[in-house]
């Protein structure tokens, strides 16, 4: 698996490269979209700010969607997931719009929300042989998709009740950081690029 591993051109993405690199993918820190739509599969960071972090996108994000909507397999993580979402309270710009709704802050007593806390999971092959996910968490904004069927995760924080993870195809968004999630965060990354693989695979075979 040839994954690309997007610089928005803030943040460490070192922990991240390896968490891939342990999972058996091969991995490319780029910043060029053309050749990151390229790969076998995406991989959207949790690093940075929303207006920081669309600004690194086209002009005009259509080529990243029409990607996505044909199943380049993706993976957005905290901040990776949110610009997979149409806008952001946390700043100006448009995110790439492949998940309708939008970005809010997280209400509550403390924020950001840093550290462990459990996961809701629904059934869905990114959380196989994962049993009671407890995930590291280090945010301050929570995605609103206009679908609810696209949620496959929950957190509760506070007096919030909020969407942890999202799919839509062979897009995944997780709200926490499973770089940084112990032995269940290496098996979720694990478990994408295993999908991602078949889903590559059927993307090139059409």
């Amino acid at each position: 698996m040839n994954v690309a591993l997007f610089d928005y051109g803030v943040g460490n993405l070192h922990s991240l490269g390896k968490a891939l690199e342990a999972g058996g993918a091969r991995v490319h820190v780029t910043r060029n979209w053309t050749a990151a739509l390229e790969a076998d599969a995406l991989v959207l960071p949790g690093v940075g700010a929303f207006s920081a972090a669309v600004e690194a996108l086209p002009a005009d994000p259509a080529p990243i969607r029409e990607a996505l909507a044909s199943g380049l397999p993706c993976l957005g993580i905290c901040l990776g997931m949110q610009i997979l979402f149409d806008e952001s309270a946390e700043g100006e710009g448009v995110g790439i719009g492949h998940i309708a709704g939008r970005v809010r802050r997280l209400d509550a007593d403390v924020v950001p929300q840093m550290g462990w806390n459990e996961v809701e999971t629904a059934d869905d092959p990114i959380f196989q042989g994962i049993e009671g996910l407890t995930a590291y968490y280090a945010n301050s904004f929570i995605c609103e998709p206009d679908d609810p069927s696209t949620i496959i995760a929950r957190t509760r924080y506070g007096r919030e009740h909020f969407t942890a993870a999202v799919r839509r195809g062979a897009t995944w968004g997780v709200q926490f950081h499973p770089e940084k999630s112990s032995t269940a965060g290496r098996r979720l990354i694990a478990n994408f690029l295993g999908a991602a693989a078949g889903a590559a695979h059927a993307r090139r075979s059409r």
